[in-house]
């Protein structure tokens, strides 16, 4: 793929993966569209890039993600691909009767329907261009779930699922679908300081661009990279490994 000419829009886009991703691709010479929830941050990025746009919206109301394709449609035709980044993730206990089922109606909300809805809203306005591309975000979690993310793991196993369907059903079209499988990276996801043990984001992300320019699928990094293509035994193996102290 071409990360030169192209018209991006990556929600999530203010931090961590995705902001990541859109200074790169703005490097490159793409135009960059970034979206998320927090007026202050999208200010922020622009500030530092000002031919960076911004669009505030929240992708876990499906009100929301219309009104983004319709945004789109009008002010940014031209744009042709498409990178589902936006997620959160919560620690929790499973046995915890006291847990509110709203947080984790929030995080499927967020972390899958609005990656699942996008795409297909996506998908009549992505054909019409000749190069066209919808990249997901999952995680190695997608692949081993660590259990002190339980509803994030899943998340991430399904929309790595919808990924390869998706990828089937648009093979005969322009639309390239890739999935990118981040490791745990030195972000703020799910919390301050939570994932400072993470490779940092720019080589994860630097690894990222490589993969997309050389045209693979899935792309993987470190750990995320074992784990994607680990055989079942050593999937029984690392998840208990990664999962003995929770």
């Amino acid at each position: 793929m071409d990360i030169t000419t192209n018209t991006v829009l990556i929600t999530g886009g203010a931090s961590g993966i995705g902001w990541a991703l859109a200074e790169r691709f703005l490097k490159a010479g793409s135009q960059v569209i970034i979206c998320g929830r927090r007026a202050d941050k999208l200010q922020e990025a622009q500030q530092q890039y000002p031919q960076l746009h911004i669009r505030q919206c929240d992708v876990g109301l499906a009100a929301d993600r219309v009104a983004l394709l319709d945004w789109v449609s009008t002010e940014f035709p031209q744009v042709n691909v498409l990178i589902n980044n936006a997620g959160i993730q919560r620690r929790m206990q499973l046995t915890n009767s006291q847990e509110d089922w709203t947080e984790s109606q929030s995080e499927l909300a967020i972390n899958l329907e609005a990656p699942l809805h996008l795409s297909m809203l996506f998908i009549p306005h992505l054909r019409q261009h000749p190069k066209a591309a919808i990249m997901n975000v999952t995680s190695g979690l997608a692949f081993v779930p660590g259990s002190f993310a339980p509803i994030y793991s899943a998340t991430k196993a399904a929309l790595h699922s919808f990924t390869m369907s998706l990828r089937h059903q648009l093979s005969g079209t322009s639309i390239e679908v890739i999935e990118l499988v981040p490791p745990a990276v030195n972000t703020d996801l799910g919390g301050t300081g939570l994932h400072n043990f993470g490779v940092p984001v720019g080589d994860f992300a630097d690894a990222m661009m490589a993969g997309i320019e050389a045209g693979s699928p899935e792309i993987g990094y470190g750990t995320s990279e074992t784990n994607r293509l680990a055989s079942r035994e050593q999937v029984d193996a690392i998840f208990r490994q990664m999962n003995s102290r929770f």
